[in-house]
């Protein structure tokens, strides 16, 4: 069971429209996607750095109204740094 999720839609490159999902579940955040409401779920293996930036605000947010540790914002954009080194935050 997750202890963290965030929820956002967005559009990919072919126009497509998206519904992504982070999970936090033993201190990894998991990314999946599905197209319409009542599709499955997928995981995505490699999410880009559009969702990592979202899950990013997400988590300043949610920190803010402390529902989520303040110290979680920090491990996130250390994880967006190890994966996108160029990536302005």
């Amino acid at each position: 069971m997750a202890k963290a999720e965030v929820n956002w839609r967005r559009e990919t490159a072919e126009g497509t429209r998206l519904q992504v999902c982070a999970q936090r579940v033993g201190g990894v955040w998991r990314f999946f996607s599905r197209e319409r409401r009542f599709d499955r779920w997928e995981a995505l293996e490699e999410p880009p750095l559009e969702d990592w930036l979202e899950l990013l605000d997400a988590v300043q947010r949610l920190a803010m109204r402390g529902r989520l540790q303040p110290d979680e914002e920090e491990r996130v954009g250390r994880c967006i740094r190890e994966r996108f080194p160029d990536a302005e935050l």
